[in-house]
């Protein structure tokens, strides 16, 4: 059977950067820029060429040539992609060769955990979640489908995350933390309580920021 393609969805920065800070690993396992694809809705884009592979539409997608890592930061975005792609799309997921994954802990498909990145041990995290540049995940966290940190969080242990939840460079989350679904949490911010109700939390001692 002939090995699937890769096909990033997102032709945009962090897209180039999964393709860029993974070059050496998909060498590795065989993969070239004529086994790499780029998807995505640009017209503008497609046809083209980014960081040296090919941008196809969605209409150009076949799910039984191609597997798939979603490259949208946006968890609710991420979460779109999925519902528009065929229902039969496989979902590959990426581990940095610089990064660690300790003892007992698993990421779900369509994950990508990025160079510097730390997960200890006993943690279970969702589908379509992104790790970024030097986070770190400490012992014994819960957390959902399409998280996301930017690069530099740190979260401690015991923590429980839901889902479509994006936390910003280098926010810090406490010791057995909760936090609900559909939260933002603002780059630099402390997160010392619990967090109950979904929105956009900034600042040190953190505060919820109104809708206008």
């Amino acid at each position: 059977m002939t090995k699937r393609k890769l096909c990033i969805v997102g032709a945009g920065g962090f897209g180039r950067e999964i393709y860029w800070g993974f070059k050496n690993d998909f060498n590795a396992v065989g993969l070239s820029a004529e086994n790499i694809v780029f998807l995505d809705e640009d017209e503008a884009l497609i046809g083209k060429k980014i960081s040296e592979s090919a941008v196809i539409s969605f209409n150009d997608f076949n799910p039984v040539e191609y597997e798939v890592i979603i490259s949208v930061g946006d968890p609710a975005i991420r979460k779109l992609i999925t519902e528009k792609l065929p229902s039969e799309t496989i979902y590959t997921t990426l581990y940095h060769s610089n990064s660690t994954i300790m003892h007992l802990s698993t990421l779900q498909q369509g994950s990508v955990v990025t160079a510097g990145s730390i997960i200890t041990t006993n943690i279970s995290i969702g589908k379509h979640a992104h790790i970024n540049l030097n986070s770190t995940i400490g012992h014994d966290c819960i957390i959902g489908d399409f998280f996301t940190t930017a690069p530099g969080v740190n979260i401690s242990g015991h923590c429980k995350i839901g889902n479509k939840v994006y936390l910003g460079t280098n926010a810090s989350i406490k010791n057995g933390i909760t936090i609900c679904d559909n939260v933002t949490v603002g780059m630099g911010s402390v997160v010392t309580k619990n967090i109950t109700e979904e929105g956009v939390y900034v600042g040190n001692p953190l505060r919820k920021l109104e809708k206008k």
